[in-house]
This record gives structure tokens, sequence and C-alpha cells, in this order.
């Protein structure tokens, strides 16, 4: 028998020789992404250094616990990685360290508002958030009807441990109601109100926030996940002039790995304790020093005059497909946009979200089914969520977007046609894709076109695969 010893030394071996069907579906996601038009308005493509970073050694440290207070040895370099994003974040949104601070640990955007809300909150807590029709995010809280159990439900942990009410956007301009948030909130007496959306395409008036949040000795968040790159830059008003804390993830409009942060005020209300603890040990173990190293090479880029090029193209690029789709007769919610996304009301051209995401899937564009104001549920949405950070990384400009315009409207109206024969249910409408040479023709172009533009963070010359039609 073989000793240990003896047995042969694998780990210099690449993932292609040690695990072929693993490698193969990673290079099949390559070329999907390149020949693909991506329009997640909360996804972006991260740099080589970023990845380079993602894919290092630091993935292998443990360092529970905070910079020069740590629970395991060997953290002096691991130490000096998480202090440069703390830095470097800080610095990146003009912040004064002696008047806020930052936490780089947060794995995503979801466990950094569950640690604000653990570390600030007291269980069954009253907050406010942005309703989900109205281009909310869950974690701010949100309740459905069960129709089975015959109660409200629950949808995410946030309004399982807290209770949540939401605020609206007015039914008819599509901002936000801050009359309507003023009066309610006049009676939750809520402990926070939370600011920010995943689905809202304008800027936010925190000084009104502000005022009824102080009328009712509430605590005052933003989640700025969507646009912190875009605060970064001065593309959209700054929460820091009035919130006590801000949270954001690192990958959308930032264009950084996946993570999140938090930032908070230094203030005798020692907020800084109750966030850094809330983090580690409450509800994380071990941080991801590899996506901190991440987070702290994208902060370098997103503070040079390059990037803020690029967010202002991020806008310009929103604007000119709003403004295109809606030549075309197609209502845009709150009539436009004034940030990296779109939000389509389809409605009135008598499709679903669901429906319309499943033709654009077909034909290689990517976006997703999203509820719109009005809605009443988020199964079968009245819209679809369209965004432009991605596609600006790729050197699209707003001719190009115009272009993406036009498909968009060639794919509505072949789904329309689809609908026709169809009938109401998904399932017979999906059924007819595959046979519609209309949709095969707009895949054809869709892939021809997205693959003239530069792909980040891998260089498609180099994939196992590179048929602009697919791997197949």
């Amino acid at each position: 028998m073989t000793s240990f010893k003896d047995t042969e030394f694998r780990g210099l071996v690449s993932l292609e020789d040690h695990d072929p069907e693993l490698f193969d579906l990673i290079e099949q996601e390559k070329n999907r992404q390149w020949r693909s038009l991506e329009l997640i308005a909360s996804e972006n493509f991260t740099s080589k250094a970023v990845m380079d970073c993602l894919g290092s050694a630091l993935t292998n440290k443990y360092s529970e616990g905070l910079p020069g207070a740590r629970y395991y040895g060997g953290n002096e370099v691991v130490d000096q990685v998480e202090t440069l994003c703390q830095k470097r974040a800080l610095k990146a949104y003009g912040l004064d360290p002696e008047k806020w601070g930052v936490n780089v640990q947060p794995y995503s955007g979801s466990p950094a508002n569950f640690a604000v809300y653990t570390g600030l909150l007291k269980p069954h807590d009253r907050i406010m958030g942005l309703d989900l029709p109205s281009g909310g995010h869950l974690t701010h809280g949100f309740y459905t009807y069960s129709k089975k159990e015959g109660t409200r439900k629950a949808v995410s942990a946030t309004s399982v441990y807290f209770e949540s009410f939401p605020y609206r956007v007015h039914p008819e301009t599509g901002y936000v109601d801050h009359d309507g948030l003023a009066r309610d909130a006049g009676v939750f007496k809520p402990a926070m109100i939370i600011c920010g959306g995943s689905a809202y395409p304008r800027d936010w008036d925190y000084g009104k926030f502000r005022e009824i949040a102080d009328a009712n000795g509430s605590l005052l968040m933003m989640d700025m996940a969507h646009i912190s790159g875009l605060v970064a830059t001065g593309e959209q008003t700054s929460p820091f002039d009035y919130c006590d804390v801000v949270t954001t993830t690192t990958h959308k409009s930032l264009r950084g790995p996946r993570a999140g942060m938090i930032f908070f005020r230094k203030d005798e209300r020692g907020f800084e304790t109750k966030i850094n603890q809330a983090v580690f040990p409450a509800l994380q173990g071990g941080p991801h020093e590899h996506q901190i190293a991440g987070v702290a090479t994208q902060l370098k880029e997103v503070m040079t005059p390059e990037f803020k090029v690029y967010s202002q193209q991020v806008k310009k690029n929103a604007n000119a497909l709003a403004e295109k789709l809606q030549s075309k007769g197609y209502k845009m919610a709150s009539g436009g946009t004034e940030n990296h996304l779109v939000l389509w009301d389809l409605k009135p051209a008598g499709i679903t979200g669901s429906k319309y995401e499943k033709c654009c899937d077909f034909v290689n564009i990517t976006l997703n089914k999203n509820c719109v104001p009005g809605d009443r549920s988020a199964i079968t949405p009245g819209g679809v969520r369209i965004g432009a950070c991605a596609l600006t990384t790729r050197k699209m400009c707003e001719p190009d977007f115009e272009q993406i315009a036009e498909l968009l409207h060639e794919v509505l109206e072949a789904a329309l046609k689809l609908q026709e024969k169809s009938g109401p249910k998904l399932k017979d409408f999906t059924a007819l894709l595959d046979g519609d040479e209309t949709l095969k023709s707009i895949r054809e172009r869709v892939n021809a076109f997205a693959t003239t533009f530069p792909m980040p963070g891998f260089d498609p010359t180099k994939m196992k695969y590179q048929k602009a039609t697919g791997p197949q």
C-alpha cells in the first residue's frame, strides 16, 4: 500500500485537468456572457484585477474578528488588506474617518442589512421600507397574503423578526410618496426608516426622509446597493449628509466582486461596536478576505477619472434606452430614469413580465421580470427591469442602447403574436418558443452584435467555445 508521502501532490493541477466537467461549464458560461446582452440591473462585469483577488491565496485564511483583534494567528498581512479596504471605502465616498466608520466584512448586501437591524434594533421593532411593487427590496420588509393559510405571510426574514410597514410611490408620478410616508410614519412610529430600492429609477430626496425620521424619532438608513458607484462619482445625491447608516453591495454599479459594506456614523450612540458585533460573531463567521481584497482594488478604480466617465455613460445609456422605448409608445415607470435602470411597464402592451422575460432569454437578452406600481403579484409581475451597467462596461454607448431598444421592441412584437396562439398560460407560451423563426432570427442578430464588444475579466480568444452562436 502506497504511503501518503509517496502519493502524487495535486495542489497545482489546473481545473481543466482536475475537473473537466466543471471546467466545461465555466467555459460555457463565459461564452454565454460574451454572446448575450446583459441587461439585469443588479449585474455587472468585473475586472481581471478583481478576479485575480478572488482566486488568490487570501481564500485560504481564516480571520475572525477585526484588524488587530483576531481570534486566529497569522493575520499580519490580512490585517493590512482589510484596513486598506476600509481606508479606500471611506475615501471613495469622501468621508471623514473621525466621523464615519465602515465594516467591509458582510458577505453581500442582504447580510449587511440584517446586521444593521440586528445591531441597532430590538426584535419586533418597527421599520418602514419601500414597498416591493414600488421598487423596494425584500430585505426592507415585505408581507404578502397566503390564500392557503388565510393569513399574512412574511416573505423575508426582516418581516419575521421585525414589524414592517411599507411606504409607496405615488400611483400617478411613480416617485416616492413622501406625504404618504409622513402620514403613515406619524401613526406607525418606526424605529427605522429605510431609503433605497432595487427597481426605483429616480434619485432620492434624503432631506425629506430626514425630516420625517426626526419627526418620529426614527433612525435613517440608506441601502444604496444599486447606485453605490453613481454615488461615489457624484452622479447621484450622497446619502451621507443625512443618514445614520448606509449599506451597499459592491458588484452592481460599483463593478466590484459580490460583497457588502456597512457605513456608520461615529458618535455617542455607539453604532460602531453594535454593528461590528452584529456582523461577527452574531451573524457571520470568518470574513472572506479574498472578496475584501477584490473590493479594495475596485475602490481604487472607482476613484479614477475614468470611472467617473463610466458612471456618467451608464446614466446616458439608460436614458437613451428609455427614450427610445418611449418614442415607440411604451410606458416607463415614473416616466423615465435618473440612474442606471429603467422599469418598463408592460401592462398597457398586454403581456406579463414573466412571458417577456422568457422571450428575451430565448434570444440571449438577459433581463428580469419585475413588479411595477399597481402590481399585486410578484409571480406574474407587470413589467421588466432593465439595467445599463454591464453593457456600458463593455464600452457600449447611446447609439448601441438605441439599437438594443429596437431589439427589445422586436421581441415584444414577436411575444404578442406568440401569446395570440398560446393563450394566457405561461407553460403553453414557453412551449412555442423553440419553433418561432422570428425569435431565432433576432437571436442571431443579438449574438452578432454582442460579440463585437470587448469582454472584461477574461479573453474571448482564449475561451474553449468561441462561436457567437453558442457552444453547441
